[in-house]
């Protein structure tokens, strides 16, 4: 019987972090979980310590904070208990454009979506690659293949790390895999206040599937996963058009 491993997923408290926690746990992984508020924290892993008999660990953790940063670096980096799947979900939207936000909400976006990833991806490679196995997954977005202002700009960061990661160690038995979904079913645009209506129905994805689907391309190994067809589409024209055509409609806040 194979010896369980440990996932360590970052905003793990909703949507697709939560759906991680979810999948990974039904795998057999064990947790660590990391999110800022720590009683949601222990709500999600009493629920997958009761429907998947696995043990979690909760590590509340504000990852625009470099002492959060250095507590989740300090648990990818402990020999003892090493962490074979990590996923860098945790982020936020910024509702206006980039003049109209505040520098320090633009900085903390940075920090959030680059930075942090980053330096996780860095701690928890030190172990992968002496064991020679390991998984990473950095939650990207397909407007990493627009023009989206300084949210596609980080995710594009994402995307273009991720496929060289992969190709520069994926032979030493870590794949890395940026996960970009479109539009997806989670409490994202509702915690930045975005108005929904904005994107047609057709274009709105279950968690579950995205998770499924990202889960599915890291372990085949490939650099990038766009789930669907429809958003595989999307990211293929998005990269032909002139930069104009790619902006997508505006964000408009919630009535």
């Amino acid at each position: 019987m194979e010896t369980p491993t440990t996932a360590l997923v970052t905003g793990a408290t909703a949507g697709l972090g939560a759906e991680f926690a979810r999948q990974l746990a039904q795998e057999g992984h064990h947790m660590v979980l990391v999110a800022r508020d720590a009683a949601r924290l222990q709500q999600i892993a009493d629920e997958l310590e009761r429907d998947y008999s696995v043990s979690t660990e909760v590590l509340p953790a504000d990852l625009t904070d470099d002492a959060g940063v250095a507590a989740v670096v300090g648990r990818l980096t402990d020999a003892a208990r090493p962490v074979e799947v990590l996923v860098n979900n945790a982020g936020i939207g910024l509702l206006h454009s980039f003049e109209k936000n505040s520098l320090e909400d633009e900085k903390r976006h940075l920090r959030l979506h680059v930075q942090t990833p980053m330096e996780l991806c860095h701690a928890a490679l030190q172990g992968m690659l002496e064991r020679r196995s390991g998984r990473i997954i950095n939650v990207a977005s397909v407007s990493a293949f627009a023009n989206r202002g300084s949210y596609s700009a980080a995710k594009g960061w994402q995307v273009i790390f991720s496929r060289w990661a992969n190709l520069a160690y994926g032979p030493r038995g870590v794949h890395v895999t940026a996960l970009c979904p479109g539009f997806t079913h989670t409490e994202f645009h509702d915690r930045m206040g975005m108005d929904k209506s904005v994107a047609p129905r057709w274009l709105w994805l279950r968690a579950d599937l995205v998770v499924r689907d990202g889960l599915a391309d890291n372990a085949r190994g490939k650099g990038v996963s766009i789930p669907t067809k429809r958003y595989k589409l999307v990211a293929a024209i998005s990269r032909v058009l002139p930069a104009r055509f790619t902006s997508g409609p505006p964000r408009r806040p919630k009535q």
